[in-house]
């Protein structure tokens, strides 16, 4: 009796000890500023190229990747490959021309994935900023099927790339919803010339034809319009009372195209779990950037190599936990994706063609430019802080994990700025997050801000500061700990918010 009793003790002590959570710290001590900076040097490379989606800078950036995914010992997270090809599109050799009434004009500009057709146009229908909202209705009593429709940027212009839930607030869905053939949009954007190529889309294969888009210049509208009814419409539009008018022209419209067939990729290694190993947190972050503007490179060491290289080093630090003996409990993926700075292509592909139950999946924690300091954050401390982007919504179990995480760990100031529903910049729905979110799935983004090398040659990796990304990578790391070892998946309690 006593030898048995003694052996259950001892069984019990075992368990106690064994489900004693591990120290995260000695793992996350892993993520250093110095193999930040390897990595990054080479990321954000010449020899890169700018990693613009679908080139060969971005497999280049793909397979040093997948490479390092493959020597820590991941496995491939989609079947036997590290890679989730999706489809790219590109025109070539594109051309477009505009006749009005026997003039030749020059400056028009096709925009988007405009199709390629030839039209004769006998009258085009004025709408205004071609807006629909609580105020107007720019077609109120119109019917525009398969016309031509011109419209002018109000006040303020209209952001017309802007993803958004209400289609009358976007001039080009609104035309669509109303059945136009041709939407000509006042622009000074129209290159001066009538050859195009290189634009770059994912859905050339539509269940329906849209509209085709094309800007062009005060010249032209003058031409289909008149000088005088040019001058009093546009001025209506600013204003905010322009009345919808049809106007007599003969246009002769041409856009003509070849179109290739390219893909890029999402990379992905998976750690696999332990008694919860069927369910998934995924750290992601975007690879690509936005290649080259001739024989200029844009480095992108911020944007998004920054995030990138945290993802490779926090890969490092958990799978060096695993072979400890303390693994996750859920299966994590690293998951860097392409295609973001073409409007989050490589993230939408995957929501919608997910390899992993979303429904299993806990959250997404996504990286998208944390190596630099925002010049225009006036308070704190600008070398010890972070923005996080949505812990506010879908879950709320995200905020107390978070900063719960952050008091005991990193100590950082959380900056909670772009969480506001009037953000101006919309930072919530401008990164690869936004996919896991609108399928239901808690997200937290982590963002450095903008700063005045964004976009430009000038992001290199000498002007990235190594210490704070690996703090900052560290605090993810840490959340990513928490998330993957709790008994609970996260919860879903707080609806997706609407787009506004």
């Amino acid at each position: 009796m006593k030898s048995y009793l003694l052996l259950a003790f001892t069984g019990m002590s075992l368990a106690a000890v064994a489900q004693k959570p591990a120290n995260p710290k000695p793992y996350a001590a892993t993520i250093t500023a110095a193999e930040l900076k390897t990595h990054l040097y080479i990321v954000a490379s010449k020899e890169m190229e700018g990693r613009e989606t679908a080139t060969e800078g971005q497999r280049k950036a793909a397979a040093y990747i997948q490479d390092h995914f493959q020597k820590l010992g991941l496995a491939p997270g989609n079947g036997s490959s590290y890679q989730q090809a999706f489809p790219v599109f590109r025109d070539k050799d594109g051309k477009t021309s505009i006749e009005v009434n026997g003039k030749d004009f020059t400056d028009i500009m096709g925009y988007g994935s405009a199709n390629e057709a030839t039209y004769y146009l006998s009258e085009v229908v004025f709408v205004g900023d071609g807006l629909t909202d609580s105020t107007h209705d720019s077609y109120k009593g119109l019917d525009v099927a398969g016309k031509a429709v011109l419209v002018m940027p109000g006040k303020p212009n209209t952001n017309y790339r802007r993803r958004i839930t209400d289609p009358g607030s976007n001039f080009v869905e609104n035309a669509r919803l109303h059945g136009a053939a041709v939407v000509f949009y006042v622009s000074a954007s129209t290159r001066g010339g009538r050859s195009f190529g290189g634009n770059m889309y994912t859905n050339a294969f539509k269940p329906t034809a849209g509209p085709n888009i094309f800007f062009v210049s005060d010249a032209v509208s003058k031409a289909i319009m008149g000088a005088d009814n040019y001058k009093s419409d546009s001025a209506a539009v600013k204003n905010g009372n322009a009345q919808a008018k049809t106007y007599k022209a003969e246009v002769i419209l041409q856009n003509k195209k070849t179109i290739e067939r390219l893909e890029s990729t999402n990379v992905l290694g998976v750690l696999e779990g332990t008694d919860k190993k069927d369910e998934y947190l995924f750290i992601t972050a975007h690879y690509d950037h936005i290649g080259k503007h001739g024989d200029e490179i844009n480095y992108g060491a911020d944007d998004d190599g920054s995030g990138t290289v945290a993802i490779l080093e926090m890969a490092e630090a958990f799978v060096k936990a695993k072979k400890e003996g303390k693994g996750p409990r859920r299966t994590i993926v690293f998951m860097c994706v392409s295609g973001e700075e073409k409007g989050l292509w490589g993230s939408e592909y995957y929501s919608e063609n997910p390899i992993f139950p979303l429904d299993k999946t806990t959250a997404d924690l996504n990286i998208d430019m944390i190596g630099r300091i925002d010049p225009s954050r006036k308070h704190g401390d600008s070398t010890n802080y972070v923005y996080v982007v949505g812990d506010d919504k879908l879950s709320s179990d995200l905020r107390p994990i978070s900063e719960s995480v952050n008091k005991k760990y990193t100590k950082l100031e959380l900056d909670y700025k772009y969480n506001d529903p009037n953000d101006k910049e919309r930072i919530y729905y401008r990164s690869d997050h936004y996919n896991f979110a609108r399928k239901g799935v808690p997200v937290i983004f982590y963002f450095n801000g903008v700063h005045a090398d964004y976009h430009r040659p000038t992001d290199t990796p000498d002007k990235i500061g190594y210490e704070m990304l690996a703090k900052r990578a560290q605090l993810v790391f840490y959340t990513a700990w928490e998330m993957a070892n709790r008994n609970e998946m996260l919860k879903r309690d707080i609806p997706l918010p609407v787009m506004n």
